[in-house]
């Protein structure tokens, strides 16, 4: 039977030598829900912006165990099969930061993030805290909160694990209605892995401009991004590559 990981990390910074220094998530599937969530240690200093998001200081983490030796690290290692499923909101920054600790995953991945984006592509934003409030998820998580024996922290790993897992339920059922006769979990996978179309711009001397009708109007402003723009993300090169018709 196909086990559910619902994870997320906290980690000392964003930064490439950076790393992961606590580990959270939750098991779904078997006959008992399975929750664990473990601090470790790390070679890497914990960066001050990092701690103004999550709170973890030095002092939480000395004395223990690198995240490699804890016990959810090697119990994450037994569940990664092709079977089961992996669930995080933006899977590549997770993923990338696990990939440090040696974890390359088999599992199939369903990014919220990128699923939202596609199934609600006119929210004001798609960041987990938001859709919290927005959809009003506070309002049920002490409930599965108790239950489960999780204290929900904003920006704690195990706490937006729970946020995560109220938010995916949300979202199977956006899923569902929107493509009715296919099964929404693999409706999921699929949908983390397809390019999401960006229609408008978010920033730069176009903000709040079709990228279409800037296409008609000032292509080689987008020909130079695609060229010279070493951060532009994957969704708009590629959308910048469709209204070019490239």
């Amino acid at each position: 039977m196909a086990k559910y990981i619902i994870l997320d990390t906290e980690t000392t910074g964003t930064a490439e030598s950076d790393r992961v220094i606590q580990l959270g998530y939750i098991v779904l599937g078997a006959k008992e829900v399975e929750v664990h969530n473990e601090f470790n240690s790390s070679d890497v200093p914990i960066s001050y912006g990092a701690m103004e998001v999550h709170g973890i200081t030095q002092e939480l983490i000395e004395g223990k165990p690198t995240c490699v030796e804890t016990s959810a690290y090697k119990r994450l290692l037994e569940l990664n099969t092709e079977d089961n499923y992996m669930i995080i909101h933006n899977a590549p920054f997770d993923l990338k930061m696990l990939e440090k600790e040696g974890f390359d995953t088999q599992m199939k991945v369903i990014d919220t993030l990128r699923v939202a984006k596609h199934i609600l592509p006119d929210e004001d934003a798609h960041r987990l805290q938001y859709f919290r409030y927005k959809m009003e998820l506070y309002k049920e998580e002490k409930k599965e909160a108790d239950a489960l024996g999780i204290v929900v922290k904003a920006h704690d790993a195990i706490g937006d694990v729970l946020v995560l897992k109220l938010l995916l339920s949300k979202l199977k059922l956006a899923v569902s209605e929107a493509y009715p006769s296919e099964n929404p979990v693999e409706k999921m996978v699929d949908l983390t892995n397809t390019p999401i179309l960006v229609k408008t711009f978010r920033f730069g001397k176009h903000k709040g401009k079709e990228l279409a009708e800037v296409a008609r109007e000032d292509a080689g402003y987008l020909r130079w991004m695609l060229s010279s723009m070493d951060n532009l993300d994957d969704d708009m090169r590629y959308s910048i590559n469709t209204v070019l018709g490239m």
